[in-house]
């Protein structure tokens, strides 16, 4: 009976049990964080030193042997072959492989590895010649100033749809008549039902790179996507998407400096629910140009009294279409706008900008006084005002 006792005493006990696992574990893990780091010094330091070595050695002879590539002078008439964003080198030799540019995937792809600059071939479109080696390929793509075509077209924040299509039609060199008919091609264009029809407001400003073969109606509507996900990455809702783009653009067409979008959206706010001093009318200097088919400049007594639905002297709330293509800062700041009781602003200094706001006739007036003064001190500028009675 004791002997038995005995015997197990000896035995380990749970805890001592877990402690030798532990243990275990514990060195387990620290030999394999040795091989993890042993392996990683032979990947950055050595692997490098051995592709280079193997490209300048005659061993790389024999893992080209065999590879099909055309010789130099062998070229032929050339040929746009486009690289889409992301592309791989293996991408690349298929692409130029398919356009007969190289004569075998392999051929690019050992010069590619080779090259320790092809890393910087950017996307776009290309002009390269047709039966030309895969190290001539590289070189020519690496050399994108000389070999790419693409075209990049500006929008500016402010364009009209009229300026949008006259500079595509100038870059693409197209009858402005075939960019205006695309434009209208609301479903090739993608254009949302929100919109009415109109694209008015819908191009979103920036630049776009474009290859020259490029159908007119994706151009115009790349730049209507690049809106609609603007709009969605900001959460607005579809219904509310054409009288936001039509009270940004008339921000964007009132005001230069961006340090007053915040006021001036305020203003365009209070005046649209305003029933006692301006009854809804926004007043807009820039509405009454857009509606007389100008996009800039001091309307004339004229053009103030011609009867259009963009006349917001004459008619209350907003105008039925967006004025011109709106940027991200005035979207923002009719978004948030600031708070205040303004209906009027005037710019003071037509040089720096400044701009007052009022919140009466009497104030407003007094600061027109303010301008008035500039322009008497400064005979050689123009007049300007906006928000006025």
């Amino acid at each position: 009976m004791g002997d038995i006792f005995d015997a197990f005493s000896d035995a380990p006990t749970p805890s001592q049990v877990k402690e030798k696992r532990r243990r275990r574990r514990v060195r387990t893990a620290a030999v394999f964080a040795v091989i993890f780091a042993v392996l990683a010094g032979v990947t950055v330091t050595v692997l490098p030193n051995i592709r280079a070595w193997m490209s300048d050695s005659p061993i790389s002879d024999i893992f080209s042997e065999g590879v099909e590539d055309y010789a130099d002078g062998e070229e032929g008439d050339p040929v746009q072959v486009t690289i889409p964003e992301g592309s791989t080198g293996a991408d690349m030799a298929t692409i130029l492989t398919n356009a007969e540019v190289v004569k075998s995937r392999e051929a690019f792809i050992n010069a590619f590895n080779a090259d320790q600059g092809a890393g910087s071939i950017q996307p776009g479109t290309y002009e390269l010649p047709t039966r030309i080696s895969g190290a001539r390929a590289v070189a020519l793509l690496k050399d994108h100033g000389g070999q790419r075509i693409d075209i990049n077209i500006t929008i500016p924040e402010g364009f009209t749809r009229t300026q949008v299509h006259e500079r595509v039609a100038n870059l693409m060199d197209l009858p402005i008549e075939d960019v205006v008919a695309a434009s209208e091609n609301v479903e090739a264009i993608g254009l949302p039902a929100e919109a009415g029809g109109k694209v008015e407001g819908w191009y979103k400003p920036g630049t776009y790179m474009v290859s020259p073969d490029t159908p007119v109606h994706d151009v115009l509507g790349t730049f209507i996507s690049a809106r609609v996900t603007e709009l969605d990455g900001l959460d607005v809702p579809s219904e509310n998407r054409q009288e936001l783009l039509i009270k940004a653009s008339i921000l964007e067409r009132e005001v230069n400096q961006t340090q007053y979008y915040a006021q001036v959206a305020r203003v365009i706010e209070n005046r649209l629910v305003d029933t006692a001093s301006v009854n809804g009318r926004l007043q807009m200097d820039s509405t009454v140009l857009y509606g007389v088919g100008k996009s800039g400049g001091i309307p004339t007594r004229a053009e103030l009294d011609n009867d259009n639905p963009y006349n917001t002297y004459l008619y209350a709330g907003l105008p039925p279409t967006p004025i011109g293509s709106p940027g991200s800062e005035a979207i923002q700041a009719m978004l948030n706008p600031a708070d205040g009781d303004w209906l009027y602003f005037v710019t003071v200094d037509l040089y720096t900008g400044e701009t007052l706001f009022a919140a009466t006739l009497e104030e407003h007036n007094a600061n027109k006084l303010l301008l008035d003064q500039w322009l008497a001190e400064n005979p050689d500028y123009g007049s300007s005002t906006e928000g006025d009675e």
